[in-house]
């Protein structure tokens, strides 16, 4: 259980693919390292998420690492200079789907909580592989926590081997109008879906969004507008659709949110809807995730009681870590945003990292998350702190 054991586990992750819905295979590797690794016990939920648990000899909490095994795809068109599924290790890099978002950080968090001295520990530490992070953010880690009731959940999304205490959340806003088709050598028999959203958009635009001086600012970006009926042969659109992303900030509710839209009240003739998108997502074990796309954003205080244990154990382990936020949206807006369990965020890698054309990670960083998981698993759970 060598640091070239972890590299080689990490490029075994990366050489599976995995994209959301489909992640079996490289579950059932996860599951196949846990066992080989000597968890206490592994095994898969009714999701298929791969949860693990190394037992420590005297009774306390549940800390809970999570990393999510689904990746998103390679992009049609994108020139990949290295093989998206080789898992290739070059100039002190690991390269691959998956590298930095986040199989390594995942490998890492296995190895470290396979590396912690059971007899040090008070209480337990587990390991979820969780499905379906990359569509619906922190609802399969629901079931998860479910099962184990964590005191405190550590989220392995990349912070560079910085510790992050809160995280912005998001939700996605659909805009519908309503029109009447007509053909397009007549467009005035009709009222045209697409010039009402057109009018919308303006206004929209202009709702005033609030910021936090620790997460940054409200955002809202537009990511996709469909029109109906597609291709419009000689027809004038009866039905337009849009979704905009809107990233969250901490105490923001989902009707709060909706209701601070600036929407026109006239578009002529068209109806406008506004309302929350609902996912719908199959697990690979055909178990159906399904609600409303809204991930609560979070935040603990720097001197939180887990935070501060977090961090002395991050320092225990050699590193020397500074107190951030996640831009982006990450499984701790279940743990944390819906639930207020205690979260933190560590792992290897940059946020930009993620989803980009030859996705790489360095070996130095996943080796350093792996000794900073263990210093801070044996920090929280020492004999001497009993509750995170």
């Amino acid at each position: 259980m060598n640091d070239q054991d972890l590299i080689a586990f990490v490029q075994a992750l990366v050489r599976i693919p995995s994209l959301s819905g489909a992640e079996d295979a490289v579950a059932a590797r996860i599951l196949t390292e846990m066992r080989t690794l000597r968890f206490d016990e592994a095994w898969l939920d009714v999701n298929g998420s791969v949860i693990g648990v190394i037992r420590g000899a005297q009774p306390g909490p549940t800390l809970l690492l999570d990393g999510h095994c689904d990746t998103v795809g390679i992009a049609a068109g994108s020139s990949w200079t290295r093989d998206p599924f080789g898992g290739e290790v070059d100039g002190g890099y690991l390269y691959g789907r998956g590298a930095a978002d986040m199989k390594g950080a995942l490998a890492a968090m296995i190895y470290a909580a396979a590396r912690v001295d059971r007899a040090t520990l008070a209480g337990q530490v587990a390991v979820s592989a969780t499905v379906l992070e990359e569509v619906m953010e922190g609802v399969s880690l629901r079931t998860v926590m479910e099962a184990l009731q964590p005191a405190g959940v550590v989220i392995g999304e990349a912070t560079q081997l910085n510790l992050n205490r809160g995280g912005r959340g998001r939700a996605e806003i659909q805009l519908e109008t309503l029109g009447r088709p007509a053909h397009s050598s007549s467009p005035e028999l009709g009222v045209n879906a697409v010039t009402a959203m057109r009018h919308a958009l303006q206004a929209i635009e202009d709702t005033p969004l609030p910021s936090d001086p620790f997460l940054g600012p409200a955002l809202l970006a537009l990511t996709d507008i469909v029109s109906d009926p597609y291709p419009g042969y000689s027809v004038i659109p009866s039905r337009c659709r849009v979704t905009y992303d809107r990233r969250l900030l901490p105490g923001e509710r989902a009707e709060d949110v909706l209701a601070a839209l600036r929407v026109p009240t006239d578009l002529a003739g068209a109806e406008l809807r506004v309302s929350l998108a609902q996912g719908e997502h199959r697990a690979y074990t055909g178990a159906v995730l399904s609600g409303p796309k809204f991930f609560p954003a979070w935040v603990f205080g720097e001197t939180h009681p887990f935070v501060q244990r977090a961090l002395t154990g991050l320092r225990a382990a050699g590193l020397d870590p500074q107190v951030r936020s996640y831009r982006f949206c990450t499984n701790g807006a279940h743990s944390a945003g819906s639930m207020g369990v205690p979260t933190v965020g560590f792992g290897p890698a940059a946020e930009g990292d993620a989803h980009v054309v030859d996705e790489r990670l360095a070996i130095a960083e996943l080796l350093g998350a792996a000794r900073g998981y263990r210093g801070l698993v044996e920090s929280v759970l020492s004999p001497l702190e009993s509750e995170p």
